[in-house]
């Protein structure tokens, strides 16, 4: 469902919390007025005027909404984190990365395996892998042509290996203290994660001039 009027303003899904701050960052050091969006309440529709005659609607969703809204037209860009376009994205451009949110999608296993990782291959069981992120996963073991058992958990994958539920598990990582605490460490690295701009499809060919504009606003 796209919107196809041209008059109408931009609508940008922005991915709430931390990525939500950054962003207001983001457009306030290019001269946007944040104002509402900082003092916003319980409201998850905010205008934002970026000059030019430019006006947008800047909406507050979770990240996989992001990812729904931005594909199907309702918004026509949206800012979210890379892991979310890894795990659900299917159908958008994305055109920017945005230098902020960054951390990086891991495997982790207990610290035995740290001297050796490929050891942790080794044995004739299949490993089970414990993660939120199973599209991410099962790339990344296809990949390396390993026979993997996935098993998803929404909480705290780190739990999973202590309690012998688990060989490893693939998550984000930022610091990595919250491994180290629970006696596991990083195996292997993913891939890099940090926010990126996302564009509806159709919005980028019917409403291209506004939306590089808004792109060069920001210094993107």
């Amino acid at each position: 469902m796209y919107n196809e009027k041209n008059d109408a303003p931009l609508r940008i899904a922005l991915t709430k919390g931390r990525l939500e701050k950054n962003t207001i960052a983001l457009f306030e050091e290019h001269g946007v007025d944040c104002a509402n969006l900082r003092d916003k309440g319980r409201k998850l529709v905010f205008p934002l005027d970026f000059g030019n005659s430019i006006v947008a609607e800047v909406l507050l969703v979770k990240p996989y909404d992001v990812i729904t809204y931005v594909e199907h037209g309702f918004c026509d860009l949206g800012i979210v984190g890379k892991d979310t376009i890894m795990e659900h994205g299917k159908s958008f451009y994305e055109v920017a990365d945005l230098g902020f949110g960054k951390c990086r999608m891991a495997l982790a296993a207990k610290a035995e395996y740290l001297q050796n990782p490929e050891q942790f291959y080794h044995g004739y069981g299949k490993k089970v892998i414990a993660t939120k992120f199973e599209n991410i996963a099962r790339e990344f073991f296809a990949g390396k042509q390993k026979d993997i058992e996935i098993i998803k958990i929404e909480g705290s994958v780190e739990i999973a290996p202590l309690l012998g539920f688990a060989d490893g598990i693939v998550d984000i990582v930022e610091t990595g203290t919250t491994l180290k605490e629970n006696g596991l460490e990083v195996l292997e690295n993913i891939c890099e994660i940090s926010a990126r701009l996302i564009v509806n499809i159709a919005s980028m060919k019917m409403k291209n001039n506004k939306i590089d504009s808004v792109i060069k606003k920001l210094g993107l």
